[in-house]
């Protein structure tokens, strides 16, 4: 696995309020993950206004195996930032079993 720089939480399920509309619940499925979260960026070009941007996006890697899903939601133990996922991905490799990368969207 990738160095970890932080533990998590996966946190999953959805309940409804009582206006009827459904909600993340935040149950923790599972807590003290080792993980490396990494906020990067990289530059880019605005469709419409043609002007250079920089973009931020967040990505994390986490152990091999983990049992984690695209609607499940990671909360960083140590900051306390919560991210939704918007992407599962394996890399892949003939020689080890690879980490899980998950792209993150920061929902706080």
């Amino acid at each position: 696995m990738a160095f970890p720089t932080t533990t998590v939480s996966i946190l999953r399920g959805t309940t409804t309020t009582p206006a009827g509309d459904t909600v993340d619940a935040d149950t923790v499925k599972y807590a003290g993950i080792p993980a490396s979260v990494m906020e990067r960026t990289r530059n880019g070009v605005d469709a419409v206004t043609q002007d250079m941007r920089v973009y931020r996006y967040t990505t994390c890697r986490l152990p091999s195996g983990t049992d984690v899903l695209d609607t499940d939601r990671i909360l960083d133990e140590q900051t306390g930032k919560k991210y939704a996922i918007a992407a599962v991905s394996v890399l892949g490799s003939p020689v080890h079993t690879p980490d899980l990368r998950l792209d993150l969207t920061y929902v706080n």
